[in-house]
């Protein structure tokens, strides 16, 4: 079996297609033909039970996490899409790192640490008169070792200001920082490139370099821009097996999954734009093409921004009188 890229093919208004909505983005996937049947049902960690037989199997499961980077990958992808549910106005959060002094090597330790500081953050949040937060934390292992923490805060309102040298003493055990993530209309792949992608510098010094070169904006200590080389999907090397990569606090939403037709899905798309797309042929051996993928993203805040730039008046230009209508 192989799978090609091949020009995009749009499916007919009345087929039926599978609508994920988080939050600000949309994607919509539509299948020539309906996926294979469900042969398998899962019992628990290690056991299935296959349905055509009835017997129980045991799941093979991957000796480390490197040698299962695809399962990485796909949790990354849970996680953008939990974070763009939840957060479609990015002045509601606050995006901080939390960091160790040592070389904190201990999983288990990095998240008993981290609901000793978010119940303490509760608490200086609430004496403060602040709203209440919920929170998406994600670990994120070094090159030299070592772990840090990436959390999302979400308010119900926009996120209070709290100073860093706060945050420090709340968390207790190292340096912290609090990015803003103005400006960022798809927060769910933005943050998650920092779980996946490694700079070169780290990479080559951890002997970590498997992946594609790329390059990325960043902020160096000062927040100003800068570019950086990386190396695409290095870090999910590093990530041990079994390991629960993120966590959430109960309030945290999940994507809402939608079957509909296209045209259906186009009445909630609206006039949110395009911002990619693709088509996949699945063939066999002989060539044969056995199913056509399209999958593609809209995102309703570049909508929004685009709307609010129409109607910002241009300099020198007169306003419109009652009867005139405008290019």
């Amino acid at each position: 079996m192989q799978i090609q890229r091949i020009d995009n093919q749009r499916p007919a208004p009345k087929a039926p297609v599978t609508v994920k909505v988080c939050g600000n983005i949309i994607e919509v996937r539509h299948s020539a033909h309906a996926p294979p049947e469900i042969t398998i049902q899962k019992l628990n960690a290690d056991k299935y039970i296959d349905l055509r037989t009835g017997v129980v199997e045991l799941f093979q499961h991957a000796t480390s996490r490197a040698e299962d980077k695809a399962s990485v990958a796909q949790s990354l992808r849970n996680l953008r899409d939990i974070i763009n549910t939840n957060l479609t106005d990015p002045e509601s959060a606050l995006w901080i790192t939390l960091t160790y002094k040592s070389n904190m090597r201990d999983t288990q330790r990095l998240y008993e640490d981290f609901h000793a500081f978010i119940k303490r953050f509760r608490r200086y949040l609430k004496k403060e008169g602040h709203p209440p937060t919920e929170y998406i934390a994600a670990a994120e292992p070094q090159g030299r070792g070592a772990w840090h923490l990436h959390v999302l805060l979400l308010f119900p309102e926009k996120a209070p200001f709290i100073p860093n040298a706060h945050m420090a003493k709340l968390w207790g055990h190292g340096f912290t920082k609090t990015k803003s993530l103005k400006g960022v209309d798809n927060p769910g792949l933005y943050l998650t490139a920092y779980l996946g992608d490694m700079e070169l510098i780290e990479a080559v010094m951890s002997g970590t370099t498997q992946g594609r070169l790329g390059e990325v904006e960043a902020e160096d200590e000062q927040s100003r821009k800068e570019k950086k080389a990386v190396i695409k999907g290095a870090r999910l090397h590093l990530y041990p097996s079994g390991f629960n990569l993120y966590r959430c606090s109960r309030g945290v939403k999940r994507p809402q999954v939608l079957h509909m037709t296209e045209g259906e899905a186009q009445q909630i798309i609206g006039s949110a734009p395009l911002t990619y797309e693709k088509t996949i042929a699945v063939t066999d051996s002989e060539g044969q093409t056995l199913n056509v993928i399209n999958y593609r993203q809209y995102n309703r805040a570049r909508a929004e921004d685009q709307a609010k730039e129409a109607t910002v008046e241009q300099p020198g230009e007169p306003e419109a009188g009652p009867t005139d209508t405008g290019p």
